[in-house]
């Protein structure tokens, strides 16, 4: 079977067309997406064509790719999806808004690809590691966590974030699991009184000074952990190393092999 030709226009959809296995079948990718090496082979290309930004791809660049398929995801880019289908592309769009609807989406995006199988396997091994952490956290108190995605100015990190905090054994005041991530008074932080300040500042990776945060002119006295953004900022399988991740730094006598 001749494997698709696909375009990602979504970092994280490329992370799990590659956690598929499917990278070999990308032709497209936007200059935000961190293909592997043999992306792009099963087409006989030595890496995908970078068509733009994930917000403003070059749809010409699309077309001339000549895509079976092109992958959208988030409600930011449902206007994009509407232009891709405008134009005549297959488009599969998935906007996951909760921990659970990015779990089924690993399913879909296997589906979209032509590999459904490998979707549901790495949908089950994600469901997995979320139990195995479940059962770790459980009956232990929940400390109260504060999550940041954006510093100016402040915003609580909403989406998947909640979800993703309570499945580490944490509690979360800020947002309700599935809205989006909202600006945030610094005085309801003092008032929630948290035990850990995550600090995933979008697009930054982990290249933030903690300080920026311990320092701000606020009476909140808990430890700052600045972690990678791609591990809590993208419904893709990286999130479930996200949850670990968290899991490890809020429970750490429950992961006594872990680095944190």
């Amino acid at each position: 079977m001749t494997a698709p030709r696909v375009v990602s226009l979504a970092p994280s959809a490329t992370a799990t067309v590659t956690a598929l296995g499917a990278a070999d079948a990308l032709v497209g990718v936007t200059h935000h997406c961190d293909p592997p090496a043999d992306a792009g082979s099963a087409h006989g290309r030595e890496s995908p064509l970078a068509v733009g930004g994930w917000l403003n791809p070059d749809l010409d660049r699309v077309a001339d790719l000549d895509p079976d398929v092109v992958l959208t995801s988030d409600g930011l880019q449902t206007d994009l999806a509407d232009a891709c289908r405008e134009r005549g592309f297959d488009v599969r769009h998935r906007e996951p808004a909760t921990l659970g609807e990015a779990v089924e989406a690993f399913a879909a995006r296997g589906a979209d690809v032509g590999r459904p199988e490998a979707g549901e396997r790495l949908a089950a091994e994600a469901r997995g590691r979320l139990d195995r952490v479940a059962e770790a956290v459980a009956d232990r108190p929940r400390p109260t966590v504060y999550c940041e995605e954006w510093s100016d100015p402040p915003m609580a990190a909403g989406n998947w974030v909640p979800d993703a905090v309570r499945a580490a054994g944490g509690g979360y005041p800020f947002v309700d699991p599935g809205e989006r991530s909202r600006e945030v008074a610094l005085a309801s932080v003092e008032a929630a009184d948290p035990d850990h300040l995550v600090v995933h500042v979008c697009g930054h990776g982990d290249r933030v000074d903690p300080a920026s945060v311990a320092e701000r002119d606020w009476t909140v006295d808990a430890p700052v952990h600045v972690i990678d953004d791609s591990l809590l900022n993208q419904p893709s399988p990286a999130l479930i190393d996200g949850v670990e991740r968290l899991a490890e730094l809020f429970h750490p006598e429950a992961f006594p092999g872990s680095t944190s």
